[in-house]
């Protein structure tokens, strides 16, 4: 990871909205329970929607900042897009961090 791409997520993180949905997205069977879909392909953009209370195209380009950045996948199945956390990547942040503070 570079410092340029340390520095992109960090960018990344600096909303709260954009933390909600690394929280959240951290538990979804707590936080999106109601989703008819599994939540084992990830939670459904329109459910992100409405637990913010934000517009689509708002939360749309959150999404699109935490998919940039690595801590977030999306899938999409049939005409709906999900998403679920980058576990991987969000560890890797973690440590180079430790390592830089």
């Amino acid at each position: 990871m570079s410092s340029a791409e340390l520095d992109e997520m960090i960018k990344a993180l600096s909303h709260p909205v954009r933390r909600d949905i690394l929280n959240w997205l951290k538990q979804p069977e707590v936080y999106f329970a109601d989703q008819e879909h599994p939540l084992s392909i990830g939670v459904c953009a329109g459910k992100i929607d409405q637990k913010t209370g934000l517009s689509q195209s708002t939360v749309s380009a959150h999404l699109a900042t935490l998919q940039r950045a690595g801590f977030i996948s999306s899938k999409k199945v049939g005409q709906w897009n999900f998403y679920s956390r980058n576990e991987a990547v969000i560890q890797q942040f973690l440590a180079r961090l430790a390592d830089q503070l």
